[in-house]
Formats: structure tokens, C-alpha cells, sequence
């Protein structure tokens, strides 16, 4: 476990080296959450008025909650770096270090974006106090339960990501398909709440990454319930032994694939 502690202090000092590029970063979270926060302001004429029993301010909190994981996940950059791993063999020298590659990545990512996931988290709460005036109706241990569940979305956004990234053993590229998972959990997952959706897709998205990573921590945020953390907590759970065991699965097999072609 040391080991893999050396790692994770060691992705956070590295991205105190790169101030700029996270400067960049919240600026372009802050400007998303200014657009979507005045959309659903622009949306409710009444500021009374419910919709899919959401008021406007739950809408803001929850747009606020689920832009706030979404965008601390950096996954384009992250699946990127894991597809030239693989492409340029460059893999085969993780292969031979005293630590499990899978791990390994899910640990650097995470160390790499745990100030991002701070700083995401202070400004989206700043910013929706100055625009609404109010905070959900929280107690410290609700507020500590949806912190759970936020960082638990963010390690199973980071291994559907590894698996997608891994998946280029088998196709060389798998870039298009993370393009399709982007694209799905930003539709679905960050602008509407799953009860804005006809009732069989609601059917789908209660199943779907879209639940444990998006809506479940955000719902938990702008209406908590005891009941409701206990369903999303399991649900993360068992998100999270199948996403490793997908990961774990591909990567072996990719593994035996570069063993058997002399890489």
C-alpha cells in the first residue's frame, strides 16, 4: 500500500507544477456552470414553480453537483494517456514494475485530480450560493455522506475510463468509444435529472454508470435521504467490483495477447 501512497503524493505535487493548466480548467468548469445555471433560471418563469417536483434551486444544485464530477474526472486526457500506453507498447514497461498497472492508474488518476475535485467543490458550491442565496437543507453527516458518494463516482467513472482505454488491445483506437460514453454521461448524466426522461428511458438510466456517477450523488445533494444514500451506496459498490474485474479481465487478456506476439 506504500507503494501505491508514494504514487498518489506524487501525481498531487506534480499537478502543483502545472497551475496554468488547472487555472484553464476552472475557468471553462465556472463558465459551464454560469450557462446552465441562468438556462434553468431562464426556464422557470415562476421561481415557485416545480417541475418534476425540482424546484429551480434543486436544478441549479444538482447541474452544479453533477458538472462538479464530470468535470473533476478529466477523462479524455486520462483514457488518452492509457490508448498510447497500449499503442506505443510503452505498457511493457509498467508490466515489469512492482505494482499492478490497473491499480496504478486508478491511483495516479486519482492523486492527479484531487485538487481539481477540491477547488471544483468550493467554487460550484460559491458560485450557487451567489446565484440562488441558499444552501440545501443539509447536517454535517449528509453533507459527508454525499462527499462519499461523490469521490465513489469519481473511482467508477475512473475505471469505466481504464476499461475503455484498454479496450484498444482489441481495436487499436478506442478513442471513439469514450467520445460515445462522453457524450452519454453529459446529455444524461449532468444537464437533467433522470425524472426528466420518458419512463422507459428512466428505466434504462436506473441501471446505467449514469445513476451511480451522476445522479445518485447529485439527488442526494438537493434532497438527502437516508434510504436513498443506503440504494446508491450499494449501487457504487457493486459498480465498482464489476468495473475492476471488466478492467482486470481486458488487461490480462491483453497481457496474454502481447506474451503470445513476442511484445
Amino acid at each position: 500500500m506504500r507503494k501505491y501512497w508514494y504514487i498518489f503524493q506524487s501525481e498531487i505535487m506534480s499537478s502543483l507544477q502545472y497551475v496554468f493548466n488547472m487555472f484553464s480548467r476552472i475557468v471553462s468548469y465556472a463558465l459551464m456552470l454560469f450557462i446552465f445555471m441562468n438556462l434553468w433560471k431562464y426556464i422557470y418563469s415562476d421561481p415557485k414553480e416545480l417541475i418534476h417536483n425540482y424546484s429551480v434551486g434543486q436544478m441549479i444544485w444538482y447541474v452544479t453537483v453533477t458538472e462538479w464530477i464530470y468535470f473533476a474526472t478529466r477523462g479524455r486526457n486520462f483514457c488518452n494517456k492509457i490508448i498510447q500506453d497500449v499503442r506505443s507498447g510503452n505498457l511493457v514497461y509498467h508490466i515489469n514494475k512492482p505494482y499492478n498497472y490497473i491499480h496504478y492508474l486508478l491511483i495516479s488518476h486519482l492523486g492527479e485530480m484531487f485538487l481539481t475535485f477540491i477547488l471544483f467543490g468550493l467554487l460550484g458550491t460559491g458560485l450557487g450560493y451567489l446565484l440562488i442565496g441558499e444552501f440545501p437543507l443539509l447536517t454535517i453527516g449528509s453533507i459527508l455522506a454525499v462527499i462519499v458518494t461523490a469521490v465513489l463516482a469519481i473511482v467508477i467513472n475512473t475505471l469505466l475510463i481504464i476499461f475503455i482505454g484498454l479496450f484498444s488491445f482489441m481495436i487499436e483506437d478506442s478513442n471513439p468509444f469514450y467520445w460515445i460514453y462522453s457524450k452519454f454521461m453529459l446529455i444524461f448524466g449532468t444537464i437533467f435529472p433522470i425524472e426528466f426522461f420518458p419512463k422507459w428511458a428512466q428505466g434504462i438510466l436506473n441501471y446505467s454508470p449514469i445513476y451511480v456517477t451522476s445522479y445518485g450523488p447529485a439527488r442526494l445533494f438537493v434532497a438527502f435521504d437516508g434510504r436513498n444514500f443506503g440504494i446508491v451506496i450499494i449501487a457504487q459498490l457493486i459498480y465498482i467490483v464489476i468495473g475492476y474485474l471488466l478492467c482486470l479481465a481486458i488487461y490480462r487478456k491483453g497481457v496474454r495477447k502481447l506474451n503470445v506476439n513476442g511484445g
